[in-house]
Formats: C-alpha cells, sequence, structure tokens
C-alpha cells in the first residue's frame, strides 16, 4: 500500500549520494520508509558539483528508486547544502539613534537587512546567524525595548561560492525535482546530535566525511564558527595507497587495521598486515601512514577553532561522520587538543525506528540525512503509482506543483536558521530592495522639491518686503526733506 505522507530528504555526499523517506509520528519519532544510496565521487567532490548533468541523473535515479519503494509519486524533496566552498565571516552593523530612543523590531529587522545585503566577490550568503546586539556598551541577545543612542548588530555570516550555489540549484532544475528547502547540512546536522547542554556551555562538532571534514563551534546556543577542512578519511586511504596498491584494498586494509592511535609500546616491530596472498606491509610503517595523516587532520581542526573559544569548550568536542568509527579516534584528539571531554555521536538524538542496515548500525554515517529528514515539515507525498500499470501507455501530462520558489519573498526576519534561500527568494528580497529605494528615493526628492518651493516662496516674499520697506524708506525722507 502507497504512503500517503512522509518527508524526503537528500544529501549530496562526495563519495554517495543518499536520498531517504520518512514519516514523522505524533510522539515526535520518526519512521524510516526508504533510503536509496548512489555512488556520486565522478561528479562530487569535497562537495562540490562538477557534472551537472550527471548530478541530475543521479538525482533522477534517487527519486525514481524511492518511488518504487514508497509507491507513490514525490512531489518536493528536502536537500542538504554543505562541502569545501561554505565557510562563516564576522560582520558588524551598526546605526546611530537619537537621543533616549526605544529600540524597536523594525530597527533590528533594519540590520538584518543590511547585512544580507552586504555583497562578497564570488560569494553569496547562505545564511545569517545573529551573534548579539550591542546596545550602547551592553551586550543582548534581544535589544527590543531598551533605551539607546547607538545599535549594533553582531553577524556570522555563512558564505558559499556563487558557482556552487548557482550549480546546486541547477542540477534539481535539470532533473525536474521540486526542492522544497534547502537547510545548511552542518546545522541539521548539529541539531540533530548536539545536545541543548553542549550548545549552551560550548562544544565544537568535527564531522568526519570522506573528502572533507566540517567544524561547527557553538556557544551559549548560537553558531559562532564554521568552517571545512578538505581533508577526510579518504585521505588516508589514498596514503595507504601509496604502499603499492589499489586504492579499494587501501580502503579495506583501513576499516581493519586502521587506528587513529597505538601505543609505542604495542607496536611488533616484526608484525606485518596482508594486503593480499602475496603481500604484506610492516604494521610500524602502515600504523605511522594512518596516524600521520590523522594528525594533519586533527591539528588542523584545532587550528579552524576561534583562539578565545579554546578555554570555553566546557561541552567538548562531540565526533561524529564516517571517519569518527576509527578505533581510538577520541584518544587521538585527546592527545593533540589537550581538550579531555570526548565523545564520539554514533546516531542522532531523535528516536528511528528502520529495518535499513545502515541506519541501524548506527555509525554516525546517517547522521546528517537523518538530521536533514528531522528538519522537513511539509508533506512530499503525491499521488499513488499503479505498479501494474501499462508501460506503453500515453505518458501523463506532468502536474505542476506549488514549490518553494512560487512561496511569497520571506522578510529577513522571518527565515528558519540554517534555511538557505532559493534563487527565486534572493531575487525577490532584490527587487523589494530597489523597490524600497526607489521609494525612499522619490520621498527624498520630494521632500526637497517642497523644501526649494518653501525657500523660493521665502525669497520671494523677502524680496516684496524688501522692496515695501525700500520704497516707505523713501518715502518718508522725501516727506523729511520736504518739511
Amino acid at each position: 500500500m502507497a504512503a500517503k505522507e512522509f518527508i524526503v530528504a537528500i544529501e549530496l555526499g562526495s563519495s554517495k549520494m543518499t536520498g531517504i523517506a520518512g514519516q514523522k509520528n505524533l510522539d515526535g519519532s520518526i519512521t524510516v520508509l526508504a533510503v536509496v544510496k548512489e555512488d556520486s565521487s565522478s561528479f562530487i567532490r569535497k562537495g562540490y558539483v562538477y557534472n551537472i548533468d550527471k548530478t541530475a541523473q543521479c538525482l533522477t535515479n534517487i527519486i525514481k528508486k524511492l518511488e518504487t519503494q514508497l509507491k507513490a509519486e514525490i512531489l518536493q524533496v528536502y536537500v542538504g547544502v554543505g562541502g569545501q566552498s561554505i565557510r562563516s565571516v564576522k560582520n558588524v552593523v551598526t546605526k546611530d539613534l537619537p537621543a533616549e530612543t526605544r529600540v524597536t523590531q523594525d530597527m533590528v529587522i533594519e540590520l538584518m537587512d543590511a547585512n544580507r545585503n552586504m555583497k562578497y566577490q564570488d560569494q553569496e550568503i547562505l545564511d545569517a546567524a545573529t551573534q548579539e546586539y550591542r546596545v550602547d556598551t551592553q551586550l543582548q541577545i534581544d535589544p527590543v525595548g531598551i533605551q539607546a543612542n547607538r545599535l549594533e548588530g553582531n553577524f556570522l555570516n555563512i558564505l558559499g561560492r556563487k558557482a556552487f550555489y548557482r550549480n546546486l540549484n541547477k542540477c534539481f532544475e535539470v532533473a525536474g525535482i521540486n526542492v522544497a528547502e534547502m537547510f545548511l547540512a552542518p546545522l541539521a546536522l548539529a541539531d540533530s546530535v548536539l545536545t541543548e547542554a553542549e550548545k549552551r556551555s560550548g562544544c565544537a562538532l568535527v564531522d568526519i566525511g570522506a573528502d572533507t571534514t566540517t567544524v561547527s563551534v557553538y556557544s551559549k546556543n548560537i553558531l559562532r564558527h564554521l568552517a571545512v577542512i578538505p581533508l577526510g578519511s579518504n585521505n588516508i586511504t589514498k596514503d595507504i595507497a601509496t604502499l603499492q596498491m589499489e586504492e579499494s584494498d587501501a580502503e579495506k586494509m583501513k576499516l581493519k587495521y586502521g587506528s587513529a592511535f597505538t601505543d609505542n609500546n604495542d607496536i611488533d616491530n616484526n608484525m606485518k598486515y596482508s594486503i593480499d596472498a602475496e603481500r604484506q606491509v610492516e604494521s610500524r610503517k602502515f600504523i605511522e601512514i594512518v596516524e600521520g595523516r590523522l594528525e594533519e587532520i586533527i591539528e588542523n581542526v584545532w587550528y579552524q577553532i576561534p583562539s578565545d573559544y579554546y578555554d570555553k569548550l566546557l561541552g567538548g568536542i562531540i565526533l561524529t561522520g564516517g571517519g569518527s568509527n576509527m578505533n581510538n579516534i577520541e584518544q587521538a584528539f585527546i592527545n593533540h587538543t589537550h581538550v579531555d571531554k570526548i565523545r564520539t555521536a554514533k546516531f542522532v538524538t531523535q528516536t528511528v525506528t528502520s529495518t535499513n542496515e545502515d541506519i541501524k548500525s548506527r555509525n554516525g554515517m546517517m547522521n546528517t540525512v537523518l538530521g536533514l529528514l528531522a528538519k522537513g515539515d511539509l508533506n512530499c507525498a503525491g499521488s499513488e503509482i499503479d505498479p501494474n500499470g501499462d508501460l506503453f501507455s500515453t505518458k501523463k501530462e506532468q502536474v505542476v506543483h506549488p514549490t518553494a520558489d512560487q512561496r511569497p519573498a520571506r522578510q529577513v526576519g522571518d527565515i528558519p536558521a540554517g534555511v538557505v534561500r532559493t534563487p527565486s527568494e534572493i531575487q525577490k528580497a532584490e527587487e523589494e530592495r530597489r523597490r524600497q529605494q526607489e521609494e525612499e528615493e522619490r520621498i527624498r526628492q520630494e521632500e526637497e522639491q517642497k523644501r526649494l518651493e518653501e525657500e523660493e516662496r521665502i525669497r520671494k516674499e523677502n524680496s516684496k518686503w524688501n522692496k515695501f520697506k525700500k520704497g516707505a524708506a523713501k518715502f518718508i525722507k522725501g516727506i523729511v526733506e520736504e518739511e
């Protein structure tokens, strides 16, 4: 029987593309109905789409396979945005106010608008996380209602390369797939694996993927820094492959023998690991290769954490992603970062039921796509598909369904955290901004015209008055002379 209601999410990873469909239950739990994976290593690298046609074809395949399992059409999908091109930049916007002015919500939205309209070369603002507001000299999370002479907004802008953003949207356009919403994948992941206590007390979430490692720093429930490192677990595999073996064999050896940390006293110099039936490699050499690359990844992670937060990570470091499954990974992070509180998030905090082995294994590799699924709130189910339908019948006319692009443009203050605006929304917002500027310019010109007219009127009146005064003075002078 076809499912009547479900949510569909797609994650575009560097090694695989994952599509998932699930139902949200009344108790808040999620029931996974279908999971599909496709290899994406040939057209997505480090989260960047290099081949639009191949990516679109892969998306089409995932949708078809999901529809087959669900026995229902998919009207729209939720999409995760991540990859190497994403980074965060701080920005400050200030506004001087008349003496003893009370801050209003419109003033706050004006600051947010000004921040969103910032221009970065070849970069698009995907999301803007408000840090805090400085009201005169005081820092406030919500400044509305406070009297001040100066209001300052501190923002963390999350940027992505314009080419990356265009290619991503183009893929779904070519595939003919409606996008319900785009979410920043690192933020969706954080909401699903971090506890409120960790976000509040300060923590660093480290997602070790195939080609990239994403670092998200939180403090006082606010995202403070986001960075993507172009190194992942595949780099370890490639290093092992330098021992003259295929990458497929190197991957098997990494999974079988790899360890993030091995005590020197535990290394047997006479031990050898088998590559295949005929070849072997010294265990010490293998260990040094694995630990060397992993040490580089950890050092880059620590370098990305702002020094202001070194002593504020009371919630510790939380590891997730496929790369976090390596043996002794937590000890390796303790050794190099000297942060004692390290945990590995093997699964999301939501209650999830599924028969899929990848989800049941709880190894952290499905956390991001499950986080995207948890974010969705619109039904993605369409009409039921007849499995016995005539393959040679006339193709039915495609039904155009409402999509995110057809929604009214949302105001900056109405955009939820982690949501990436569609090109249509950005265009609408730009048109609205231009309209407001034109309206403000029209009002300014009208006021200027009124001012000039008033000045002209006063000048004329003064001119008449001056003539009258001169005439009166001349008249009086004449009378006096006659007397």
